[in-house]
């Protein structure tokens, strides 16, 4: 799936892949070599995540149930931890640099497309 900023029509990724049981959630990107430019990650039920077992830092991007933006964070760094973002429902994880590249602020509302 596409992942778009509705403000700008800017593409945060062009393959997004889910994340939407316990075991694809708890294991998310651990374990991979990188993550792509273009890929992300969509973890739902999401309010927190980890970096344990990882090997390169990720921009985390932290939605509601309207898909607006509550909290970002950039580069985030392997073995580290977000706290709980209260009202979240999913996050995008997504290579580092991506929110900066694409002008993604708090309250910017994510398109989804197929």
């Amino acid at each position: 799936m596409k992942v778009i900023v509705a403000r700008n029509g800017r593409p945060l990724c062009v393959d997004c892949s889910v994340a939407g049981n316990f075991f694809s959630r708890f294991v998310g990107l651990m374990g991979k070599k990188s993550l792509p430019e273009g890929m992300g990650l969509m973890i739902m039920p999401c309010n927190s995540i980890h970096c344990f077992f990882m090997r390169f830092p990720i921009d985390a991007l932290f939605l509601d149930e309207d898909n607006r933006v509550l909290r970002m964070y950039s580069e985030l760094k392997p073995w580290r931890v977000t706290g709980i973002v209260k009202n979240a429902r999913k996050v995008i994880e997504l290579p580092a640099g991506t929110l900066a590249r694409n002008d993604v602020r708090v309250g910017d509302v994510i398109v989804f497309q197929d």
